[in-house]
């Protein structure tokens, strides 16, 4: 139990996610970590000698990377830290004046991105883009249960939760087979998790597939917004470009992966065996229940313990080759959809890509985005002793292409 005033929810004090935020009295940006409907401001705190000196320096600063760099002795002894201190009752009347309103606060990108990693995980989402686009053929491709497939994106376009959308514009192909330049009529989510790279490592250093939890600090929801119509003219034969470097929404507040201790189930069995470097000796998924919101209405509900691919296998198979990965370093799961039509994280598979409207209800259908529309993700997951954990949501409004 914590000493702060509701604060036994889904931000108690099991989950403590970290955030960077700024306030009108102080528009300095400066680290904090949630507590129920409060923020504690973490430069405080180690001003007032509240932390270790360690890490008080890592934690004086406006993003997360310089903490995540101290490694998971640090990050795990802080954590112990801040429960201690938000739960026994002689720190109340110290730490009590730090606590401001999460209502009252600005937020801001918690880490600074190194790079963007986009994986494509989910056998259930690439199955059914398989079999819209391939009807003939086979729905996953030869490689696909061999290696986690992924493409390098564009850290700059990471930007947090309730930043509005512009309708992205390129080139793209009608129907009857004209190329054009235009806005994206065709405008897409795509529901993912993201994972942070904390601890960085030497190129040339593969870094093993049982060592994630050593190396990736926390867990954030993420939309992939997609253009699909310039998506689909631009990527043969080197993959997604325009169609995804426009935006890439996360949570702003970054739950650390020891909050997920407690929603650790087993990964679907793998067949064929994997590759040595992605056999894992403790295989485990995260069971992450994910909501999409569209204007209001929940259109579905993904479930991220179904990912074929575990974030453990994305990280080994992103260093096998001896690339290096940076303190900030992001990589994102990929569409998360499950086996239900109620399932699918993306709005190409809700309405089957475009041929089955999806109905709001408001009474309006939709099949991709309009200008006006909101979307917003949300996750729980189980937390120790039956209590829930609450991940940071994801909201995003698509505005107008510019002119």
């Amino acid at each position: 139990m914590t000493w702060v005033d509701a604060a036994e929810g889904g931000f108690g004090v099991h989950h403590l996610p970290y955030g960077a935020f700024s306030t009108t009295d102080d528009t300095s940006v400066r680290l904090g970590v949630r507590i129920g409907d409060h923020v504690l401001d973490l430069r405080k705190l180690a001003a007032n000698g509240l932390v270790d000196t360690a890490v008080a320096a890592a934690l004086s600063t406006e993003t997360l990377n310089a903490f995540m760099s101290l490694g998971r002795s640090a990050w795990d002894a802080t954590r112990s830290r801040l429960q201690e201190i938000l739960t026994d009752a002689t720190f109340q009347t110290d730490v009590s004046p730090l606590l401001t309103p999460v209502g009252d606060v600005s937020l801001h990108m918690p880490f600074d991105p190194a790079d963007y990693v986009d994986f494509y995980s989910s056998e259930h989402h690439a199955t059914n883009v398989g079999r819209m686009f391939r009807p003939d053929g086979d729905a996953l491709m030869p490689n696909w249960k061999h290696i986690p497939i992924g493409y390098h994106g564009r850290s700059g376009t990471l930007i947090p939760s309730g930043s509005d959308i512009v309708r992205p514009t390129g080139q793209r192909r009608t129907p009857d087979g004209d190329i054009i330049f235009g806005a994206s009529v065709r405008l897409d989510i795509e529901a993912e998790v993201g994972f942070v790279v904390g601890v960085p490592s030497q190129r040339g250093q593969r870094v093993s597939v049982d060592d994630f939890a050593d190396v990736v600090f926390g867990t954030v929801l993420v939309n992939d917004w997609s253009a699909r119509d310039i998506q689909a003219w631009e990527y043969q034969p080197l993959g997604p470009f325009l169609g995804k470097s426009f935006a890439t929404s996360i949570g702003s507040w970054v739950t650390p992966l020891a909050a997920l201790s407690a929603a650790q189930v087993p990964a679907p069995t793998q067949d064929p065996q994997v590759q040595p470097y992605l056999a894992e000796a403790n295989r485990y998924a995260y069971d992450l229940s994910i909501s999409v919101e569209w204007n209001g209405t929940t259109v579905a509900n993904p479930p991220f313990a179904s990912m074929y691919w575990t974030p453990a296998q994305q990280l080994a198979h992103l260093t096998v080759n001896g690339a290096s990965v940076r303190s900030g370093d992001f990589y994102a799961s990929g569409t998360v959809s499950g086996p239900e039509k109620e399932q699918r994280g993306s709005f190409l598979e809700l309405s089957w890509a475009g041929k089955e409207p999806v109905k709001l209800d408001d009474g309006s259908t939709r099949t991709f985005l309009e200008d006006g529309d909101t979307v917003v993700l949300k996750a729980t997951a189980p937390g120790p002793d039956g209590s829930v954990i609450e991940l940071g949501e994801v909201s995003g409004t698509i505005k107008p292409a510019l002119s």
